[in-house]
């Protein structure tokens, strides 16, 4: 029997290339390669997967909840109303939708519930609860008042950070909270008071006036914060509140100019004006409806941007009949395109603005230790928006590159304090806002009717600049997400330690 040569039976293969086997790294590299294109066309989980709720949490203070209960808690109720109570009085307090939402998942889920699912809708919430092959529980609260309470809302939000820790259990948060809602707020309404006016008359200052048009604008807003709460007392809608507290602060201003110079006082109606309704402005509810639009809460949004556009509408209502009236008691025209130099140097100028987020954190009934902290940001807010004119990106884009630093810094220092990023941006951009385009714009709306485009686009460019401060607040606040990581972390385990 003849040997037959190896390779005898195998195919004939002249003439075609040779392969060499492959190494163990170069499969391993394969194997990664084809691993990532299944990464970049399906994604991390399949297309038609559903979203776990506790994804949400992803990129807020609360990842990664520490889950105090295992298997199915047999008092679902009773964490569902403590649940629903603090979502109600985040409401209350000025908080957003998102900050709600995670706030709820990331307290149920600590305290031992899955399959949870939340729903909110501008003033109501609403959480449903089905465990499989047991009765499903479906509970709604809705919010029909507020009040300003940043203290509260910072504290509410280092009990959802402790629950989150692990630090409390259901019981002791129940009692929390309740301390919380009762405790009084850090200040007395004399002080917000006098609160609201010193921000008037310090704002005036940065502004351009002198000590005079300070001074009555510091006694106008006392005035004007007087009519309010006996007008809030005759439960008068907030719409009729708002714009009677514009026509007053307006009508004092003109008075003055016209009857000023007789006993020597000459001041510029706008810029006392202008101080004057800066505190009216819904500056915290734009934010939320903007912020709420953004991380895709719409019904929520659309129902806080109808109540911020009705304020807007107050103030200017206000306005137009304060210059009706003085149209009709023979009042001069006033020069609305005069301009304020500034009145002080730059420093005492920072010193102003400082004082003025102090006051307007004290209306805001901001926690003391939060005062200082707030109007540094304000300040260095203030300082990118001279920088931004003074480099000529625009009056338009300054204020919105300043909210977006504001915004930054504000979740840094806020989750550093123990509060969320709100209760730190709102009284520091409130200095943004131009009060002076409002007024000029509306005056040629009322008085110069050959104008009347002049002013539409004088209100537009306002609400502009209104939006981008708003998106750039809410712009901060995302691009400081990745530098806080590890500050909700250290937050997170000091609350574990107590």
């Amino acid at each position: 029997m003849t040997k037959q040569p190896r390779g005898a039976n195998r195919p004939h293969t002249d003439g075609l290339p040779k392969t060499e086997p492959l190494s163990p790294s170069q499969l391993h590299q394969n194997a990664a390669a084809k691993r990532m294109l299944r990464r970049l066309v399906q994604g991390e989980n399949p297309p038609t997967a559903p979203l776990s709720i506790v994804d949400r949490l992803a990129g807020s203070p609360y990842a990664n909840p520490m889950i105090q209960v295992s298997g199915v808690d047999t008092s679902a109720r009773k964490t569902m109303d403590f649940a629903l109570h603090l979502a109600e009085s985040m409401f209350r307090y000025g908080a957003g939708a998102l900050e709600v939402e995670t706030s709820i998942i990331a307290v149920t889920a600590a305290l031992g519930l899955k399959n949870i699912e939340v729903d909110i809708t501008n003033q109501s919430v609403a959480i449903n609860y089905a465990p499989k092959e047991q009765t499903p529980i479906a509970l709604l609260r809705v919010v029909r008042s507020w009040t300003n309470n940043y203290a509260g809302l910072a504290k509410v939000h280092q009990l959802v950070t402790d629950i989150v820790a692990g630090g409390v259990g259901r019981d002791e948060a129940i009692r929390r909270l309740d301390e919380i809602i009762r405790s009084p707020k850090p200040f007395p309404r004399w002080m917000v008071t006098v609160a609201f006016g010193v921000f008037s008359a310090v704002f005036v200052g940065v502004l351009g006036g002198g000590p005079g048009a300070s001074a009555i604008a510091f006694g106008s807003n006392l005035l004007i914060s007087l009519l309010a709460r006996q007008l809030g007392r005759w439960r008068v809608p907030d719409f009729f509140i708002t714009a009677a507290c514009s026509f007053v602060v307006t009508f004092v201003a003109l008075l003055l100019w016209r009857f000023g110079p007789l006993a020597g006082i000459q001041i510029a109606p706008a810029i006392v004006v202008v101080g004057g309704i800066l505190l009216l402005l819904p500056t915290g509810r734009l934010v939320s409806s903007v912020q709420d639009a953004i991380n895709g809460f719409p019904v929520t949004a659309a129902g806080r941007f109808l109540s911020t556009m009705l304020t807007f509408g107050a103030l200017v209502a206000g306005i137009a009949v304060a210059f009706v009236v003085g149209d009709m008691t023979g009042m001069e025209t006033i020069n609305v395109t005069e301009t304020f130099p500034p009145a002080y140097v730059l420093w005492v100028q920072v010193v102003l603005v400082a004082i003025a987020v102090v006051a307007i954190g004290i209306t805001e009934q901001t926690a003391w230790k939060l005062l200082l902290p707030t109007a540094a940001v304000g300040v260095v807010g203030h300082l990118v928006l001279i920088w931004g004119e003074a480099i000529g990106i625009g009056p338009r884009f300054a204020p919105a590159l300043a909210a977006v630093v504001i915004g930054l810094l504000a979740r840094v220092v806020a989750l550093k304090m123990g509060a969320p990023q709100l209760v730190v941006a709102v009284p520091a951009a409130l200095i943004l806002l131009p009060g002076l385009t409002i007024f000029r714009s509306m005056y040629v709306l009322t008085i110069e009717e050959s104008e009347i485009l002049l002013g539409a686009g004088g209100m537009l460019n306002a609400g502009a600049i209104v939006l981008g401060v708003a998106g750039g607040i809410v712009l901060g606040d995302t691009l400081a997400r990745p530098l806080t990581r590890s500050l909700a972390s250290n937050e997170r385990r000091r609350a574990r330690r107590r």
